[in-house]
């Protein structure tokens, strides 16, 4: 009987040892902050973080804290304010939400915050506000983080705060100068500057993606700054290449409470980035105002690759922007990306990369068509007649039909005057568009794509119309091959709209593994042979009239 009471007991004690330390009430652990697990800490880089909304304060002053998973949720926590190098707490904490408490360490009431549950966390937000009297020094604030019983990281530490009787402003601000001096001052002298459009000036335009890294000779610190227009986030890159994928990045983007953060991360491609600890970091700023994103800071962390390992000094710089949700950053929509590999020590203005060859043909290939050969085409019919009067072609008269002496009647002439003017005030439309972030950026975007597709419905329209002056067998087998060729745009159209999503969704599955630009290649030699196709059966069908 005594041995059953004494197992009772026992699992008694055991389980209010384990109820204590999944409540979070860890005042035992209050001087060194390690947790009572029997366990030894993990010494390799926490994926955690710890950052503050501001980087200097003064007596009583709030700081905004938070506690940040990086790739894995924490269970546990421990959180104080100790003076740089100290080991006790100071100050006392308010918490935010039922995750977390305040703890009574040393004596001192809310001198530090602990978690209520084991339930897994991916960030936690603390006020620390300072002592009222006293004599204050420069401050770090501590944390131990718990993945679970075997696993925990102690003295995972934020970046120093300094104490200053005339203190800054919150990092939170929405003022940018005050607190993200991004300027172009110095661009070829004392910084390396990239930016789209080239050679812009963030605190002009706001419109101005812009980057600047400056060195200091004898110290492997690296100042970087970063701006630009996003509802989301915005990101700079260090790549051997100018492709995604094996990249050493930093984004500046919105937390899920609405706030900008700091985070460094890994690109594997398409896919999300792996957020890293953000490591060897210091001097933060960040800042958002009228939806330009700002972030400025300090890092004395290697810049790495796979491929290069950390051994290279030179790199493609890359500025990316695009939406978050939650603080869970989505597909750029935007990218920018040097020309040639930079070597940031090295002041200069950096280039971005020309537009590729296939974005060249296709402006070049659209100016031939609407504003040379379909101009000449008009003149020549207009005003050149007489040129080739009485000569034939195909047994017929050059000009197809069209009545010397005057407007042709019908349909098609009507549909391809509309059609030359709507396609007139295309390209001068895209000339004098707003930027891509303005209020009425939406007016362009809309109207100029209803315009492409009253173009493109008014000129397959044309066609048709024109197709039946030489379509005289009884099946109207011309209309039939056109119907067709409508047809198959059509279905190609929506065989690469279904292409698209499944690449989008392929990257965020990550299946990189499979050759996709073969399928969008296939695609577009399969929709170049059918054109081709009926392109060839219609000039021969028109030619045998």
């Amino acid at each position: 009987m005594d041995r059953y009471i004494f197992i009772i007991v026992l699992l008694a004690c055991v389980l209010r040892a384990v109820r204590c330390y999944s409540s979070g009430k860890v005042t035992g652990a209050c001087d060194n902050m390690t947790p009572q697990h029997k366990k030894v800490a993990q010494q390799s880089p926490a994926p955690f973080s710890v950052t503050t909304d501001r980087f200097s304060f003064k007596e009583g002053d709030e700081i905004i804290v938070r506690l940040l998973a990086a790739s894995t949720p924490f269970t546990g926590f421990m959180l104080q304010a100790r003076e740089v190098g100290g080991s006790s707490p100071l100050g006392s904490f308010t918490v935010t939400s039922g995750e977390a408490q305040p703890l009574t360490c040393n004596g001192l009431p809310n001198s530090a915050i602990s978690h209520t549950s084991n339930s897994p966390k991916s960030s936690i937000q603390g006020i620390w506000r300072a002592p009222t009297s006293g004599n204050l020094n420069s401050i770090q604030f501590s944390a131990s983080f718990v993945k679970d019983y075997s696993t925990f990281w102690v003295g995972v530490r934020s970046s120093p705060v300094t104490y200053n009787i005339a203190a800054a402003p919150p990092a939170s601000s929405t003022s940018v100068t005050s607190t993200v001096s991004n300027s172009s001052t110095g661009c070829d002298s004392t910084k390396v500057c990239f930016s789209q459009p080239l050679n812009c000036d963030p605190g002009v335009s706001p419109d101005c993606y812009f980057l600047s890294a400056m060195t200091s000779l004898g110290d492997t610190a690296v100042q970087l700054e970063m701006t630009g227009p996003s509802d989301g986030y915005i990101a700079i890159g260090f790549s051997d290449d100018q492709r995604m994928g094996n990249d050493d990045i930093y984004i500046c983007g919105r937390d899920s409470g609405g706030l900008i953060q700091l985070q460094h991360a890994f690109s594997t491609g398409r896919k999300i980035p792996e957020i890293l600890p953000l490591g060897n970091v210091s001097d933060v700023k960040s800042s958002v105002n009228n939806s330009i994103i700002s972030c400025s800071f300090t890092t004395r962390n290697p810049i790495s690759t796979q491929r290069s390992g950390g051994s290279s000094s030179l790199y493609y710089l890359m500025i990316v922007h695009g939406p978050s949700n939650n603080g869970i950053i989505g597909p750029h929509t935007g990218t920018f990306i040097s020309d040639t590999k930079v070597d940031i020590s090295s002041p200069q203005i950096v280039t971005s990369e020309k537009e590729p060859p296939i974005i060249k043909a296709h402006g070049s290939l659209m100016l031939i068509a609407w504003m040379t050969t379909g101009s000449l085409g008009m003149i020549i019919a207009r005003y050149l007649k007489g040129v080739a009067k009485g000569k034939h072609y195909f047994g017929k008269d050059v000009w197809f039909l069209v009545k010397v002496g005057g407007w042709s009647g019908g349909a098609h002439p009507v549909l391809g005057c509309i059609v030359m003017i709507l396609a007139f005030f295309q390209p001068i439309a895209a000339m004098f568009r707003c930027g891509p972030h303005h209020h009425w950026r939406f007016l362009f975007n809309w109207s100029h794509a209803l315009n492409a597709v009253a173009i493109k419905g008014l000129a397959v329209a044309a066609i048709f119309t024109g197709l039946s002056y030489f379509s005289t067998s009884e099946d109207s087998w011309l209309l039939k091959v056109m119907g067709g060729f409508v047809g198959w745009e059509a279905t190609m159209y929506i065989l690469d709209s279904f292409l698209t999503t499944i690449l989008s969704a392929m990257a965020v599955l990550d299946f990189s593994f499979l050759p996709q630009t073969s399928m969008e290649l296939v695609l577009l030699v399969l929709f170049f042979l059918g054109n081709i196709a009926f392109l060839v059966a219609l000039l021969v069908g028109i030619g045998s009239t």
